[in-house]
């Protein structure tokens, strides 16, 4: 659902699937192709929410920013997982945000990064590009390797894919690869 806040209302372009049942409120601007799935929660409300082309925002998925301080910027391809919240931080081009991970205020993630599955990555933390991070607090574990590249793009081709499914006038749960 597409919600004004303050007499903005989201801009999503026709190449973008927004899920009906997720909410989308306020300044928030979705770049070409990018999808928001099935209750997922973007609030621009507070601060403004920039989601870049071919970004997907998965299942449960919660983006906000802090009031006067920080808002959120989402690169381009980039995959943010499961039940994550990405709460008034910068993503670079090609980020990967784990399934129940915590990226908060400040924080400023580099390009072709991946935070793993359940990791927390504190205030004004910064993740150099190409960067493994883990655990609670989250670390820089190991550089990124080409397997990881291609493992990024090929969760973003996923998504591209099921948007294209989503969009189309026959689209069935039982038609979805």
């Amino acid at each position: 659902m597409l919600r004004p806040f303050n007499n903005i209302l989201p801009s999503v372009p026709a190449s973008a699937y927004v899920d009906p049942s997720a909410q989308v409120i306020g300044d928030v601007v979705l770049g070409e192709h990018a999808s928001v799935w099935m209750n997922a929660v973007i609030r621009g409300d507070v601060n403004s929410i920039r989601v870049g082309a071919r970004s997907n925002v998965q299942d449960c998925a919660v983006l906000h920013g802090q009031r006067y301080l920080y808002s959120v910027t989402v690169g381009e391809m980039c995959t943010i997982g499961h039940n994550a919240t990405v709460h008034g931080c910068v993503l670079e081009d090609e980020v990967l945000i784990g399934i129940n991970s915590v990226v908060l205020n400040g924080a400023h993630i580099g390009t072709q990064s991946i935070i793993a599955a359940g990791a927390v990555i504190p205030e004004r933390t910064v993740i150099p590009p190409r960067s493994l991070v883990a655990g609670v607090p989250g670390k820089v574990r190991r550089a990124i390797t080409e397997e990881d590249i291609a493992l990024i793009r090929t969760y973003g081709n996923n998504y591209l894919d099921y948007l294209k499914v989503y969009l189309s006038s026959n689209s069935t749960p039982s038609s979805i690869p």
